[in-house]
């Protein structure tokens, strides 16, 4: 392994980057976010963090006081989930486990959001017609491609429209996710509504096929998400509380800016939650996933390969939501991005794939020192290396890093 050589990093420590900013319940001391980052390391049955190795690999990311954290996406009950080896927060032994974890992480005197995650159509087809779960969807029929189809229809499994009476039994799960996040001493939670999962799947006109109070039109498609949101406010709190939205992005087969209603879609729900933050119950954050071009498709690694956007910008949000923006999205080799986007004084910033390789990256981004490269091949392994053994820069330099 040795230093990523492909952009001169610069020095962060001067800038917004490093002042304080209430974000709900706590104060951060630095504007750097870990941002959720699915790693597939839960045990299976069962979607239990793997004890020993979880609570390292959050330790060593969260020793800069005052740091935050978001976990990976975290199932908030078995008909949400779909892959064997990303964790839970639904049952008592999941709750033990994160417990350790976040005891770890206020040890170290930083602050930890769990993401509430449902799959929706994104689920492992095969995995939920194993476990006997339905394969849910915003609506019937309306498959992300042929491959699903038929691999759904093989199974004996075909995509479900959710009824009222489910999108209700959701709710509940979420409620009860959340509430155990904070029983197990998390800081708050993040309403996972973007990147094509579940929620997403009811905002987007392309998989939202519906006739009755979700469907149709823009105010219908953002009921779901918006009734969570509520449902979680009175739960735990509306500074417990933050979500995640991502426009412009086509994973999961989203539309992205192909269909403007989307965009539209988005900034009515941003509009009902700044709504909340006027009558005193505002979100803790909005995070915003960066418009990226391609985000599909795979390098010959086998890595994502992600460029900037032709159009589409996250700016819009500024003048509807007046609370706290946490923006990712391919920050790690545009630094001059990043350094442009914390000059707006309520702009948090998370850097992913690098967060991974870099344990000790917020340091380096106050110093402008280069980050780790990263093993995409190992992200998603069911193993220990590629995910507790990346070194902080003091242990690179003496691995002989250049």
């Amino acid at each position: 392994m040795s230093f990523v050589n492909s952009y001169k990093p610069i020095s962060f420590k001067d800038t917004n980057m490093f002042r304080p900013l209430k974000v709900g319940n706590t104060e951060v001391l630095q504007r750097v976010f870990m941002p959720p980052l699915t790693r597939m390391r839960a045990q299976h049955p069962g979607n239990v963090p793997t004890a020993e190795w979880a609570t390292k690999y959050y330790d060593q990311r969260s020793k800069r006081p005052g740091s935050m954290l978001i976990t990976e996406g975290t199932f908030i009950s078995p008909q949400a989930g779909g892959y064997d080896h990303a964790p839970g927060i639904w049952s008592e032994a999941q709750v033990a486990e994160w417990k350790k974890i976040f005891a770890k992480i206020h040890e170290n005197k930083s602050f930890v959001w769990v993401q509430l995650w449902n799959l929706g159509r994104l689920a492992g087809i095969r995995e939920m017609a194993r476990d006997g779960l339905r394969y849910d969807s915003a609506s019937d029929g309306i498959y992300m491609d042929e491959e699903s189809e038929k691999l759904s229809l093989e199974v004996k499994n075909p995509q479900h429209g959710l009824t009222e009476d489910e999108i209700k039994q959701y709710i509940k799960e979420y409620i009860h996710a959340a509430k155990n996040s904070i029983a197990a001493g998390a800081d708050g939670v993040e309403i996972h509504a973007a990147h094509g999962y579940l929620l997403n799947q009811f905002l987007d006109s392309l998989s939202n096929k519906r006739t009755d109070r979700y469907g149709g039109c823009i105010e219908n498609r953002a009921r779901f998400t918006l009734e969570v949101v509520d449902a979680l406010i009175e739960a735990i709190g509306a500074e417990r509380v933050a979500i995640r939205l991502s426009p412009y992005h086509t994973y999961g087969t989203m539309s992205g800016s192909k269909d403007p209603t989307n965009l539209a879609a988005v900034a009515y729900v941003i509009g009902e939650i700044e709504k909340r933050r006027r009558a005193g119950k505002g979100l803790a954050y909005i995070h915003m996933t960066e418009p990226l071009l391609n985000d599909n498709s795979t390098g010959p690694a086998g890595e994502k390969v992600v460029k900037k956007p032709l159009e589409g910008s996250n700016e819009f949000v500024y003048s509807i939501w007046k609370g706290p923006i946490l923006r990712t999205g391919e920050l790690g080799e545009n630094p001059q991005l990043a350094f442009d986007l914390v000059q707006h004084d309520r702009t948090m910033v998370g850097y992913g794939r690098y967060y991974i390789s870099t344990p000790d990256i917020v340091d380096r981004l106050e110093k402008g020192l280069p980050f780790n490269t990263y093993r995409y091949k190992l992200f998603y392994g069911q193993t220990e290396e590629g995910y507790t053994d990346y070194p902080t820069y003091d242990e690179a330099i003496k691995l002989g890093y250049k």
